[in-house]
């Protein structure tokens, strides 16, 4: 099985240096895409590739480069960010991939640039993620001594300057429009669109928001091509995904497999199953924005979560166990979302911090049936379309699906006026 993404991953040492890296086949992509190919045919075999968005979205990555202007008209400079901001519960495959192996994420970077021919790129971190930072800004100084990154890459004329930025934190930084505000000195929240950030994005210019994870897979199509990309995963949508899984397992961790790996195997077979004395109940497959689902035989891909009621997401689940309370883990989720709500919209920091109220109070003790339909209300409300950007919607998924899948705990909270599971 290829494992492309973390091949050079050795847990517990130090990642690869440049030196290491490129003995390990590093920046030979780089080299080819700068020397022997044009711009718009990086950007074209990405698309054929059929990479998508690793972040939650899952856009088609090549069609979003294509809608970057090109040509000596074009706005300049034009930017590349670089989202690490990655503050979704449950999930930490980017810190994996950053930590692991920093020039694979360099290079991917460079390889980016070139495509989209941006002369300037920030890589926005996560402000937790200090080791990432600092792994990132070496493997950036050791790209540059080598010529490989900064003025004149290779000798080709191509410039790019590389700069890793360090978030002051806010979940709503890892909104696209959320980040560029930041990284103009500007409160973290979302732009109304259009004007989409590729055509107007940080300091109005021409903008490329990617995820760290897809931006790995980036020199791996230019060395082994779309065809081979696409024969890596199962299902026919491309590429190997980095699955994560936390809650009450055996091994909770992080694990590149083949797209479209059934979500039992996750479990089952790369995560131990669950630890002695706790029963499978549920799992968010994509993070704390997805759907519940109690599905286990299901592709865990952008095609076949949706079947079930849920969505790939970033591809990190977390688990529900028996005997923990199902209210009590939707009120945690909602006490996070709450508070992380940057205020621009009324349904969003009204609704979110209402939801927290109401389950406080089911979760004590002191819950009335109508609350049910408040919570139920709350759900249609703050769907798809009816607030600013997609933290919300994104919110109430695991509440809306939690009603639907145990509402009998819910009632019984309110019946008997107790959390049952303390």
């Amino acid at each position: 099985m290829e494992r492309p993404l973390t091949q050079n991953i050795r847990p517990g040492e130090e990642p690869l240096d440049l030196k290491g890296y490129e003995a390990a086949g590093g920046y030979r992509a780089a080299r080819k895409a700068l020397l022997s190919m044009a711009p718009q045919d990086v950007t074209a075999l990405v698309k054929a590739s059929g990479l998508r968005g690793r972040g939650g979205a899952g856009f088609p990555t090549g069609q979003k480069w294509e809608f970057l202007p090109m040509g000596p008209d074009a706005p300049r400079p034009k930017y590349l960010c670089c989202n690490a901001d990655e503050m979704e519960p449950g999930t930490f495959k980017d810190r994996l991939l950053m930590e692991g192996d920093p020039h694979q994420l360099v290079e991917a970077l460079i390889l980016t640039a070139y495509a989209v021919q941006a002369e300037v790129c920030y890589v926005f971190v996560r402000w937790a993620y200090a080791k990432s930072a600092r792994l990132l800004e070496k493997a950036v100084a050791e790209a540059v001594e080598a010529g490989l990154a900064g003025r004149n890459i290779l000798g080709t004329g191509f410039n790019l300057d590389i700069r890793v930025h360090s978030s002051a934190g806010r979940y709503m930084c890892g909104e696209e429009t959320g980040l560029l505000n930041a990284l103009e000195g500007r409160r973290a929240s979302p732009r109304a669109k259009p004007p989409f950030p590729p055509v107007s994005g940080l300091f109005g210019k021409p903008t490329l928001v990617d995820n760290v994870e897809t931006l790995c897979s980036v020199p791996h199509i230019v060395n082994n091509g779309a065809d081979w990309f696409r024969r890596l995963s199962l299902t026919g949508e491309g590429g190997t995904k980095i699955y994560g899984m936390s809650g009450r397992v055996k091994r909770p961790g992080a694990w590149e497999l083949p797209l479209g790996t059934r979500v039992r195997e996750i479990l089952e077979v790369h995560a131990g199953g669950m630890k002695e004395g706790y029963a499978f109940r549920a799992l968010l497959p994509g993070g704390a924005s997805t759907d519940f689902q109690v599905e286990l035989d299901v592709d865990l891909d952008f095609t076949h979560e949706p079947l079930v009621g849920s969505r790939l997401g970033t591809g990190t689940s977390i688990v529900l166990d028996d005997r923990t309370c199902p209210v009590g883990f939707v009120l945690n989720i909602e006490r996070f979302m709450a508070r992380e709500s940057c205020g621009w919209c009324t349904p969003c920091w009204s609704g979110l911090a209402w939801i927290v109220k109401t389950l406080e109070a089911i979760e004590q003790g002191q819950g009335r049936p109508e609350d049910l339909e408040i919570l139920d209300r709350h759900v249609r409300d703050l769907a798809p379309g009816h607030t600013f950007c997609a933290l919300a919607p994104g919110a109430v998924e695991p509440l809306g699906s939690a009603l639907r899948l145990f509402r009998e705990d819910f009632e019984r909270h309110i019946k008997e006026g107790r959390c049952p599971w303390k």
